[in-house]
């Protein structure tokens, strides 16, 4: 007997099926910005204010977004407060269904201007820190002043009733002050703090050899964050995010390619991670040609590490391919020249040894930054 003959054709095979929606939306809405971070993760060449989407297009996407199943949306430059659309953009997605995150720098927003927000419908507002003291905020960030604004607008938020999570991105710098940032999520009233390590992509990769904390560093950190969720359980919520550097398992960037959340660019390229605009071959579609259902479905981009089958043998045949779905995407591209090459933060890589070698290599080097600026 023939089994060739006896299967089915390519064309009666069941078509997969279609991927459950997403629970989240990162919309930056621009990638203009007052702050110069090093650590900045936006891609090297930031898109440009002419060629933003407007007000009416925004609407539609969120309008999309609640059809298509989306919870909660996460407002996100750049610095979005530079939009002056923002207040009627948190008043559509409140009255379609969102859960309505603001991440904001602070610097440029008035209590006026808060009040505003907050009359809109904003359900929580994140605030960031690149320090835990003005001289280090105002260092890392390169805009004077910084620190004492974002204090102001801090006090503001809880003035008005509104939640507030502490944002701090460490490295080198400032990891030494995590307890300090701790203490003014508390003194603040925040009720959760995220403690995210810089992710070296975009403009951050530039700057890895300033920012890499040490191994030694990293595990301290550690240490003091596991202790401090132990002692304010109940009163402060602490997230934390590792460089995968110094790891031995990568992270499930995004919880799996293409598995649960989807970010829209300031131009309406949409995409399935924050950084995957550095995989070099991957076919964007837009929200000015595509619905955002037909672009979670059925985007050349979204499906490319989608699932399990793309991955190379390595990792199909490892008992976490479905804790980690292979990692971070966008890391083997930086690392490994590949973007379907295994992660080198995996233990099991090839690489893993000269990924580690990077770091250690980096976290001795000179610590001047090459500033971000939108020009």
């Amino acid at each position: 007997m023939n089994a060739l003959a006896d299967a089915p054709a390519r064309s009666e095979m069941p078509a997969p099926p279609p991927p459950p929606a997403p629970y989240g939306m990162l919309a930056e809405l621009t990638h203009r910005c007052p702050l110069q971070c090093p650590y900045c993760s936006n891609p090297v060449e930031l898109e440009r204010r002419n060629g933003e989407l407007d007000t009416e297009t925004w609407l539609r996407v969120f309008s999309e977004a609640g059809k298509l199943g989306v919870l909660q949306v996460h407002l996100s430059g750049g610095e979005p407060t530079a939009r002056r659309d923002l207040e009627l953009m948190i008043g559509h997605c409140v009255a379609v269904g969102l859960y309505t995150n603001l991440i904001t720098a602070g610097v440029g927003v008035t209590p006026e201007r808060l009040r505003a927000i907050a009359d809109a419908g904003i359900d929580h507002i994140q605030l960031s820190f690149q320090g835990a003291d003005a001289q280090t905020t105002d260092h890392v960030s390169n805009f004077p002043g910084a620190h004492g604004r974002k204090l102001a607008v801090a006090r503001e938020v809880r003035r008005l009733g509104l939640p507030l999570t502490v944002n701090a991105v460490v490295h080198r710098a400032n990891i030494h002050q995590i307890p300090a940032f701790i203490e003014l999520a508390l003194a603040l009233d925040a009720r959760r703090i995220e403690i995210a390590h810089a992710q070296y992509y975009g403009w951050a990769l530039r700057n890895r050899g300033a920012l890499m904390p040490t191994r030694a560093q990293v595990f301290e950190a550690l240490a003091i964050v596991e202790e401090a969720r132990e002692r304010l359980k109940g009163r402060l919520t602490i997230d934390a995010v590792v460089p995968d550097y110094y790891a031995k398992y990568p992270k499930p960037c995004m919880n799996g390619w293409g598995r649960q959340s989807l970010n829209v660019s300031p131009s309406g390229k949409v995409l399935p991670c924050h950084a995957a605009e550095t995989i070099p071959h991957l076919d964007f579609w837009n929200v000015r040609e595509h619905a955002l259902a037909d672009i979670w479905t059925g985007s050349p981009a979204f499906n490319a590490f989608r699932g399990t089958d793309w991955m190379p043998a390595l990792c199909r045949s490892c008992e976490r391919r479905e804790i980690d779905w292979g990692g971070c995407r966008c890391q083997a591209m930086a690392i490994a020249g590949d973007a379907a090459a295994t992660d080198p933060a995996c233990h099991k890589s090839p690489l893993h040894a000269h990924m580690l070698a990077l770091a250690e290599t980096d976290a001795v080097t000179a610590d001047a930054y090459d500033y971000r600026r939108y020009l």
